[in-house]
């Protein structure tokens, strides 16, 4: 696969542990922050089921053994993490430095058809390094080798799994995608429908979820039908009643190329899923009002302990890995609909009152309810003194919000009809 390359002598391998040992014993890393607002591609959900175990490259130089062992972290590094049903996936982390210290980096997945991805946020202190892209929402964190030629860590996206990741040379290093044609966007004003669409039972054990937009086409792996139907509709999926059994276990591969040139946005993405549904799928459904549990979000007794959006004009931001909300430029709306539609599952019903765009980070432990329409679940809560408060308890002392269950009316989608798919 990769030729091997001859190691250093045993006396220039101990002279490079010894000058490791006294650089990592005598200097502490420098803290290194870069916060670029990138916003790429139109990915809604990306993930890998976990666990996963990682499946990496080998190989070095005694150069780039050298280079590391002073904590350098800048150049390319590669890993391929392997799931259940034979689902490879190879990452490529690419990490530069500025004539001022500053690092940049940019995540390539390249064996999936998706735009790199460059970080908000790059750290590399007490040899830990720390990626993080806020839109999807990908964080990877791990810990550099003694020697400085691998870091051994995980990647986090709506679940998370173990991920090496090998310094590379100019021979082992994998070619990365080229950056592919811009598509255009599709009219703000454009109703798009169905051109074509192929649909296909996923195959089981796939540890693979996609629902995002690759050029112009909307594509759809691994999803349950009711999962589509509320990524579709906007409804949480304990707001669905009715319909057959299917509806939840039965997972779907989907591609649509809408009858509108040009790629749609989210808004449109989900009208072309709501065609399809109607269409290939045959639903039917009506709405009526239930009484049920909801959750009333209000300003605490002191106010707002959030931060308000310089750039008003700014379109808001959610961050969302298990146990974490990280905002910008986001209304109490829409910080209300996150929590219906992402943790909770439940109606949020937005009382703060509070106008404008607000900016805040969010921390706390999850229990075993949250996150669930997003497939899911919160570890076991351990025995930490350090770890951050339940949700409610976080929001107000980190928000200066309440949020309280109430009953309310909220509105129920119930299936009345819904097939197995048409033909393609």
């Amino acid at each position: 696969m990769f030729s091997k390359v001859p190691l250093p002598s045993v006396d220039k391998t101990l002279e490079l542990k010894r000058r490791s040992a006294r650089i990592l014993s005598g200097q502490a890393a420098e803290k290194l922050d870069l916060r670029r607002n990138a916003l790429l591609g139109l990915a809604v959900v990306w993930a890998l089921g976990a666990p996963l175990a990682a499946r990496v490259v080998r190989g070095t130089i005694p150069a780039v053994q050298a280079a590391h062992a002073k904590g350098d972290i800048t150049g390319t590094w590669q890993g391929t993490a392997h799931g259940s049903g034979g689902h490879d996936l190879r990452f490529v982390l690419k990490i530069a430095k500025d004539e001022k210290g500053t690092l940049s980096a940019t995540l390539y997945s390249i064996d999936q058809k998706e735009k790199p991805m460059a970080g908000d946020a790059v750290r590399f202190e007490r040899g830990t390094l720390r990626f993080v892209n806020q839109f999807p929402g990908l964080t990877y964190e791990g810990k550099i080798s003694a020697d400085g030629n691998s870091i051994s860590g995980t990647m986090t996206q709506l679940g998370s799994f173990p991920l090496v990741l090998e310094r590379a040379t100019p021979e082992t290093e994998w070619a990365t995608p080229a950056p592919p044609s811009r598509i255009l966007p599709m009219p703000t004003d454009a109703k798009p429908g169905v051109e074509v669409a192929t649909i296909k039972p996923a195959q089981p054990g796939t540890q693979l979820f996609m629902l995002v937009v690759q050029g112009e086409k909307v594509v759809v792996k691994n999803f349950s039908l009711k999962f589509i139907i509320k990524f579709a509709y906007d409804v949480p999926e304990r707001q669905i009643a009715g319909g057959p059994g299917w509806l939840d276990t039965e997972k779907w591969d989907i591609e649509v190329e809408p009858d509108t040139p040009g790629m749609p946005s989210v808004a449109q993405m989900k009208e072309i899923l709501q065609q399809l549904l109607a269409e290939r799928f045959a639903l039917k459904f009506h709405e009526e009002k239930r009484n049920m549990v909801a959750f009333a979000l209000t300003v605490g007794k002191n106010g707002p302990k959030m931060t308000k959006t310089a750039d008003a004009s700014e379109s808001a931001n959610f961050t969302v890995p298990l146990g974490m909300v990280s905002a910008r430029s986001a209304t109490m709306g829409e910080f209300a609909h996150l929590l219906q539609s992402d943790i909770l599952g439940q109606p949020v019903v937005d009382n703060t009152g509070l106008s404008g765009r607000w900016d805040f980070t969010l921390n706390w432990t999850p229990d075993e309810t949250q996150f669930m329409d997003r497939g899911m679940r919160a570890p076991p809560a351990a025995d930490d003194a350090n770890a951050p408060p339940p949700l409610s308890t976080a929001i107000q002392a980190q928000l200066g919000l309440k949020l309280e269950a109430q009953k309310a009316d909220a509105v129920v989608m119930l299936v009345d009809h819904v097939e197995h798919p048409s033909p393609n």
